[in-house]
């Protein structure tokens, strides 16, 4: 017969196990390590200490005080009254100047493009300016100067040259709704100069003014008779050239003259002005 009876339960036995003696900690090489440590941090705070306390001391005897300020390549501004603007004065701290806000300053006349503020330690601060070039004058009601980059730059007064071409053509209304645009058409204006400063038959002596229109382009005044020379668009450096070719057959009868339009491709097309009588003398 079957043995139905339930198995006999093992008795499980626990293998022998090796009692792990504690290491003992060796507390000399802690104690070792311990004071390395202390004096590593003991020393950095001295150093560091010692760094700030020194330079507190050199803080109050003044050696970091200013002591000189150089204003370098003005030419029309007074040096003094770039140091009034930067409000430097001897005997501040070197480290209390913000350069930056200092050269904003400066910039706030309107003959200075830039000016770079620097500290030359321990007791020099140096001001380098680049000031605006006139090229134009532009007619919007009072009259303004133009630098080379076409930036509108100061009011004109009593004392200030009229010497240069005169651009008209251009309104407050287009600085104001059209201000992109508009700076882009002075841009070129200026580049157009630049390209007539450097010819010989026809130059910046020979032009009085340079009027701007949506619809023609550009239209040049002649200094002698202020004859329109039509450039239109584009193209100046070529319409220039023609131009040169016959301008000082033209030169003698500019009073004569009602027009010259160089938009025509290959050609210079010259008006006469009826009932035109030649003044005496």
């Amino acid at each position: 017969m079957r043995d139905f009876k339930s198995p006999a339960v093992k008795k499980k036995t626990r293998g022998n196990r090796r009692k792990q003696q504690k290491k003992q900690r060796n507390w000399r090489k802690l104690l070792r390590r311990a004071m390395r440590s202390l004096v590593f941090f003991c020393s950095a705070a001295l150093v560091v200490g010692g760094g700030l306390l020194a330079s507190r001391l050199l803080l109050d005897w003044g050696y970091f005080k200013v002591e000189t300020i150089r204003v370098e390549h003005q030419q029309r501004v007074s040096k003094e009254a770039i140091l009034e603007l930067s409000n430097i004065r001897p005997g501040v701290s070197i480290f209390s100047l913000d350069l930056e806000r200092i050269g904003q300053k400066i910039e706030e006349n309107p003959w200075i493009a830039t000016a770079s503020v620097k500290r030359i330690f321990p007791r020099d601060v140096v001001i380098d300016v680049v000031e605006r070039t006139p090229a134009a004058v532009l007619s919007l009601g009072y009259l303004y100067y133009v630098d080379w980059d076409g930036e509108i730059f100061k009011l004109l007064d009593a004392e200030d040259r009229l010497d240069f071409p005169v651009i008209s053509g251009v309104s407050k209304e287009d600085l104001l709704k059209r201000p992109r645009q508009t700076r882009e058409k002075l841009r070129e204006v200026m580049q157009l100069l630049r390209e007539i400063e450097t010819r010989q038959g026809f130059n910046l002596d020979d032009l009085s003014e340079i009027h701007l229109s949506d619809s023609e382009g550009i239209e040049l005044m002649t200094y002698v008779g202020g004859v329109p020379i039509r450039l239109g668009f584009g193209h100046y450096a070529a319409k220039l050239d023609r131009l040169e070719k016959i301008y000082k057959e033209l030169q003698p009868k500019l009073m004569a003259l009602k027009s010259i339009d160089l938009n025509v491709a290959d050609r210079v097309i010259v008006r006469v002005a009826t009932n035109m009588t030649v003044g005496k003398g």
